[in-house]
């Protein structure tokens, strides 16, 4: 009896060992073509915003409870929001506390959780080839026309394409067609109307301390900094990793605030890639 009680646990750990390895080794890296469809709805944003997506994409068992915080928070900006994110305990990764100031965005990672775990995986197995795909897709745009900067955005085309926002305190959501912006446009087609850049979302001095101050792609070496700090979560790490940015853990998550959902028209409205303009809420 004495031998069994000593032979259970290692038993036990062996085969937890055994089944983490396979687990570890069951994430397949996937074709170009498939990466390529795996991106693309996201291929076109702010390099800045794409790396906080593609990085909380790698968390994606806690997009659906972050996406419903962000809805129906989403009528505090700025200092206001930043105070709501620390006296609520939010408990999310850095990368998704990020994005609670974009509902619009994390509506769309929750709405399709299956596509945001696939990304997420494809970044931790394989993420200088999905950078690789974002960048075909952008040469794409940029060659039939549809990519472009405005007052909003600068686009850099050269070996690697670099879209960054004119101000470091405002960042669009483009919204746009895959099926239209990275094929060749049909005879009379306008292209100056297939990526709307008219929803914008304004950081201000207090959401700049949620991560988005000093946050790149380093597209030629196949990665992005956060806080200049290198990002380095893959498949093998995953259990362990720590970003250096990554704030103590908090306390147990509370609700101090009213919560005001996002009605129809306003999420309609961020789909379109219209310009923000919050319905009148009456709140506390």
């Amino acid at each position: 009896m004495q031998g069994r009680i000593i032979f259970q646990p290692l038993f036990e750990c062996s085969l937890a060992l055994a089944l983490f390895t396979a687990g570890a080794q069951a994430q397949t890296p996937l074709p170009g073509a498939d990466l390529e469809r795996l991106v693309q709805r996201v291929a076109l944003y702010p390099d800045p915003l794409l790396a906080q997506v593609f990085t909380a994409a790698t968390y994606s068992d806690q997009i659906p409870d972050a996406a419903k915080w962000a809805d129906e928070h989403h009528y505090l900006t700025s200092a206001a929001l930043v105070a709501a994110i620390s006296s609520d305990h939010v408990p999310w990764d850095p990368s998704v506390q990020a994005l609670l100031g974009f509902p619009s965005v994390l509506g769309m990672m929750a709405d399709d959780l299956k596509w945001t775990g696939q990304l997420g995986n494809a970044v931790l197995v394989q993420k200088s080839d999905v950078m690789l795909a974002v960048q075909r897709l952008r040469h794409k745009a940029w060659e039939f026309g549809y990519l472009r900067g405005d007052a909003h955005i600068t686009v850099s085309n050269g070996v690697y394409i670099e879209i960054l926002p004119t101000r470091p305190d405002y960042y669009v959501v483009p919204a746009y067609d895959p099926a239209v912006v990275f094929a060749a446009p049909k005879p009379g087609f306008v292209v100056g109307t297939a990526v709307s850049l008219g929803y914008g979302v304004s950081l201000g001095p207090a959401l700049q301390s949620l991560g988005w101050a000093r946050i790149h792609m380093t597209w030629d070496a196949g990665g992005w900094y956060i806080r200049d700090r290198l990002w380095g979560r893959t498949w093998a790490n995953r259990a362990t990793y720590v970003h250096p940015s990554r704030p103590q853990e908090a306390a147990k998550r509370v609700e101090t605030h009213e919560l005001i959902a996002r009605s129809a028209k306003e999420k309609e409205e961020a789909r379109l890639g219209h310009p923000r303009a919050e319905e009148e809420h009456h709140h506390r």
